[in-house]
């Protein structure tokens, strides 16, 4: 009997030292080269009421320093200095019980992420007008949709009021309205003076919520400072077929004409880039070599968007003054700006001469592509259409007496 009580007493140490092996990474100290750290010499001060974009590619090291600066994963060495109350959304959805209903669930997971049962209460209504699932608040939650447990989830966590809020990709779930809703919500987190570090793949996301990024790459600090120069070195890392393409190797099959580069510009800079901002325009240069005189040369691209759908073709003979003109045997560039009322999202161009009227053609599949950020988006992103143009309108009052009968532009 007294030898079954001394075991029983001992469990418990015994079962947090095994917890504890489980962090112990000094047996792999003899063997470095088989060790891959998720992490390596990350150093970098965060301001508070600083919103800061973590940005990298899949297995960067994004996901972990998150988890060690929330608690949750202690690091094999190096400290993390946080002051203030920290918030995490690593996970939305952590904690549903799915035979619990909307409303018990809102409840637990509040407490989970923090919340006392005073602050559910003064916050309730605006959780559940955030989530739009009102009418079935009292439906247990595994009845739901995955896109109804997404709303209801994201509404508890985006109600906290951390001074220091960290999330983690949170904002890929659920329709595009609903994401831009999210967005907003974390704009006014970050107004009202909270610090808020962000992890997503979504550029546009990064662009239009934070003030600074962080570009992590192989588990190192690869670039850091303002967002929107982080983001275009980060989109531009080997993007030998984004940004700039050269055929090499490539020989032409149809057409004589070689294709020597085509090439996404900043318009102002000149300078090489695949990320512009909604409203603004890319220069696109396609450089070629036409080895005999001819008079029906020209030169076109392809403008898809991610979903493969084509928005549109262009040719250069659409200008009338290359229509039908000789070009002598040289080198030359056609030039042309992409519109800036292309929606929020990823495009790809694929580039092509021609030597007749349908005769003789080349085509250079998706050999550039370039993103479109919602940063200074007036409208909705989710907008229905391939498209989001922003056209001139007027409004006139007919009737006397409504404001003169005048004319009144609308504000853009």
């Amino acid at each position: 009997m007294a030898k079954e009580l001394f075991r029983f007493l001992r469990s418990p140490i015994e079962n947090y030292r095994r917890y504890r092996s489980l962090y112990d990474f000094s047996d792999l100290e003899s063997s470095p080269q088989n060790v891959l750290h998720a992490l390596e010499d990350v150093s970098f001060d965060v301001h508070v009421g600083e919103r800061i974009g973590i940005i990298g590619a899949n297995g960067a090291g994004k996901s972990t320093l998150l988890k060690i600066l929330s608690r949750i994963t202690p690091p094999s060495r190096g400290t993390a200095v946080i002051r203030g109350r920290v918030s995490s959304l690593l996970e939305v959805g952590t904690g549903f019980h799915p035979e619990l209903t909307g409303r018990e669930n809102i409840y637990l997971n509040g407490t989970i992420l923090g919340m006392r049962k005073a602050e559910i209460d003064r916050k309730f209504d605006e959780i559940a007008a955030f989530s739009a699932v009102e009418k079935f608040l009292d439906t247990p939650v595994k009845r739901y949709s995955s896109g109804m447990k997404v709303r209801l989830a994201f509404a508890v966590a985006a109600h906290l009021e951390p001074e220091i809020l960290i999330v983690d990709e949170v904002l890929a779930v659920g329709d595009a309205a609903f994401q831009q809703k999210c967005l907003k919500k974390m704009e006014d987190v970050g107004a009202h003076g909270r610090t808020v570090l962000f992890v997503s793949h979504n550029m546009g996301a990064i662009s239009q919520l934070c003030d600074r990024a962080i570009w992590l790459k192989s588990g190192r600090v690869e670039m850091e400072g303002p967002v929107d120069e982080v983001i275009r070195a980060y989109l531009n890392d080997g993007a030998s077929g984004l940004a700039v393409w050269r055929p090499e190797g490539v020989e032409p099959e149809n057409t004589e004409i070689r294709v020597l580069e085509a090439s996404l510009r900043d318009p102002a800079s000149g300078e090489p880039t695949s990320m512009v901002a909604y409203g603004k325009g890319l220069r696109l240069d396609i450089r070629y070599e036409v080895p005999r005189a001819s008079p029906n040369v020209s030169v076109f691209y392809v403008l898809r968007d991610a979903m493969g759908d084509v928005i549109y073709v262009s040719r250069d003979t659409d200008n009338p003054t290359w229509k039908g003109r000789e070009r002598a045997a040289g080198t030359y560039v056609s030039t042309t700006k992409l519109p800036g009322f292309l929606k929020p999202g990823r495009y790809l161009l694929s580039v092509g001469v021609a030597e007749g009227v349908g005769a003789r053609w080349d085509r250079y599949e998706d050999v550039l592509s370039f993103d479109v950020t919602s940063a200074g988006c007036p409208v909705n992103p989710a907008r229905r259409g391939l498209i989001l143009p922003m056209l001139e309108w007027d409004v006139i009052a007919e009737k006397p007496g409504v404001d003169g009968g005048k004319v009144v532009p609308l504000a853009r």
